[in-house]
């Protein structure tokens, strides 16, 4: 990422007014899978749309393996990265976010998958060694997946719906649309210069997929918005995941789950690095409530709808936008 030789240069990102601070959020649902209660606290803690689990079974070394080799990429210099873009929407990517006019203070690499797209395009990350990346990416890549579907059948026995596996079939499948983000929000000492505004590293946005599982390193940044309003800082934990309800369950859920708003903020001394797994179901996937979810003489709330036409709206508009909205029944009244 292209260091900024003066302050005024901030002017090309988004800022925010900064709020008193508040310390860190003590309220996110932490779900230990090992608890033979998980069905029921996983349940719960998706109607809050953010938790933590623990004893999640992936193992440290694929986290901190993964973690070394993303360095390594955005340590290098910034012509070897640019030879890994621009992403289409795959490969490197900075500071933009999309097409559609959103910035952050970020740098990123996204990859579908796919093993067939993932070794296409990860080819240009790392000239000389691509086989280390691919291999920690892979490994990482495969535990989170099997995590996020042994989430998905725990929700599955908590709602007691059958089968267990009609929310973890649409990852397992072969044709599952998910994608896997790497993103590095560098340092801004000129964050000391804004009086009393803050430096947008990723806009306020929801997950429009199923389900996303993130780690991060120990730098504080994520933060999500309550539902009075209030934006709160998640602490971090390098050795857990937060699990992200997205726009698709909340639907599959007639929204009794929820997905929430989150955003990152920059830090000034210290850089922070996340890594996402964004669980979608297959293209041609028809997203609806669960008919066995629906109460006697519930409607839907919202109208049907293929993931493809769902992706193709979200990617059409602006990260802060209502993009359920439009998907709504009182939408189309």
């Amino acid at each position: 990422m292209v260091v900024l030789s003066q302050p005024a240069a901030l002017d090309d990102y988004s800022l925010i007014q900064a709020r008193k601070p508040t310390g860190l959020f003590t309220g996110i649902p932490v779900v230990d899978l090992s608890d033979p209660d998980a069905k029921n606290l996983i349940v719960k803690a998706c109607e809050f749309g953010i938790f933590k689990v623990v004893n999640h079974g992936v193992p440290v070394e694929f986290m901190n393996k993964l973690e070394a080799e993303a360095l390594r990429f955005f340590n290098l210099p910034q012509s070897e990265k640019d030879r890994a873009g621009p992403p289409d929407p795959f490969g490197y990517g900075s500071k933009r976010i999309g097409p559609n006019g959103d910035v952050g203070w970020i740098e990123y690499i996204l990859l579908n998958t796919n093993p067939e797209v993932i070794s296409h395009k990860s080819f240009s990350i790392f000239q000389e060694n691509p086989e280390m990346f691919l291999s920690a990416v892979d490994r990482y890549v495969s535990a989170v997946k099997k995590m996020a579907c042994e989430v998905l059948e725990l929700v599955a026995d908590g709602l007691e719906i059958k089968p267990r596996n009609v929310l973890s079939r649409l990852l397992r499948d072969e044709k599952s649309d998910s994608c896997f983000r790497l993103n590095h929000y560098p340092p801004c000492p000129e964050l000391q210069t804004l009086s009393g505004r803050n430096l947008v590293g990723f806009g306020e946005h929801t997950d429009p997929q199923i389900i996303s599982v993130l780690r991060s390193n120990n730098t504080s940044g994520l933060q999500i918005c309550l539902r009075d309003g209030t934006w709160v800082t998640v602490p971090p934990d390098q050795s857990s995941f937060f699990i992200n309800v997205g726009d698709s369950f909340q639907v599959m859920t007639n929204g009794r789950f929820k997905s929430v708003k989150h955003r990152v903020l920059a830090d000034h001394t210290k850089s922070r690095i996340s890594m996402i797994y964004f669980g979608g179901p297959p293209l041609s996937e028809k997203i609806s409530p669960l008919p066995s979810l629906l109460a006697e003489g519930e409607e839907s709330i919202y109208n049907e709808f293929a993931w493809w036409e769902y992706k193709r709206s979200a990617y059409k508009s602006r990260l802060g936008d209502d993009r359920l909205g439009l998907f709504e029944k009182s939408a189309s009244q």
